[in-house]
């Protein structure tokens, strides 16, 4: 089945990742990672926004840049204007980090489709990205209580 499969290769690309990011001598998750970088593109946006950059819930990437910043990788700055609200930043180190692990990522990508040609890996990243922006459209909008609340009303009809 094509969902079972998809998690087998997102295990497999996160086995990779820890292997090769802890082998040159860091501490960094996939989604910690992502968030670094999205910050690193996109400095100065607020946490819903990363969340949106990465594809995370809030609660989730409240939990991840609580972790970033006790790295010293992230910093939260007050917003100028709206001294209500946090905007987030990439301190030195995290920028130094985000460097030198670029590289290692950008590897990472290849180690994970080696068993593929060029056009087959270039066919998968299309693929993909067409399963994504399909569901991006199906989903537009809902959040993950929003999902969690359908399939409690399908499972109630199914019995």
């Amino acid at each position: 089945m094509p969902g079972h499969l998809i998690r087998r290769v997102h295990q497999i690309s996160t086995q990779i990742f820890l292997l090769r990011v802890r082998e040159a001598g860091y501490d960094l998750t996939p989604v910690q990672f992502a968030a670094l970088d999205a910050l690193g593109h996109a400095p100065g946006i607020d946490q819903a926004r990363l969340a949106e950059a990465i594809a995370k819930d809030r609660a989730t990437i409240g939990a991840v840049v609580d972790r970033l910043e006790q790295k010293g990788l992230v910093a939260r700055v007050a917003n100028s204007k709206d001294r209500r609200a946090r905007i987030l930043k990439l301190t030195a180190s995290g920028e130094r980090i985000l460097m030198v692990l670029m590289p290692i990522v950008e590897s990472v990508q290849k180690e994970m489709l080696s068993g593929l040609s060029g056009a087959e890996s270039k066919q998968l990243v299309q693929l993909v990205n067409k399963v994504i922006a399909k569901a991006d459209v199906d989903l537009a909008g809902l959040d993950d209580a929003d999902v969690e609340k359908r399939v409690r009303v399908v499972s109630a009809a199914k019995k």
